[in-house]
């Protein structure tokens, strides 16, 4: 499954990509952001549960925003989450 998210306008991304293989992260493509960081996180959490990639990335801030890139993807996966149980 496929899953597109648009983030808060507080963090430097513009869209996460999200591909799903059941409740295995596939694949995680961040459009915008900082290049290493966000490469990085997708990368870390390939091949991770769902709900350990949520529990990992939740709630981490950046500087004064009240959010983050990681975070948002944070909320992106319970989003697909929610849709992917839906679907069964």
């Amino acid at each position: 499954m496929e899953y597109r998210f648009t983030p808060s306008d507080r963090v430097c991304s513009q869209e996460m990509i999200i591909e799903l293989d059941g409740e295995i992260v596939k694949k995680v493509t961040i459009v915008g952001g900082c290049a290493g960081n966000t490469v990085g996180v997708s990368n870390l959490i390939q091949g991770m549960k769902i709900d350990e990639a949520i529990e990992r990335l939740k709630g981490i801030p950046c500087g004064y925003r009240g959010t983050s890139c990681p975070d948002q993807l944070a909320i992106a996966l319970t989003e697909a989450r929610s849709k992917l149980i839906g679907e069964k």
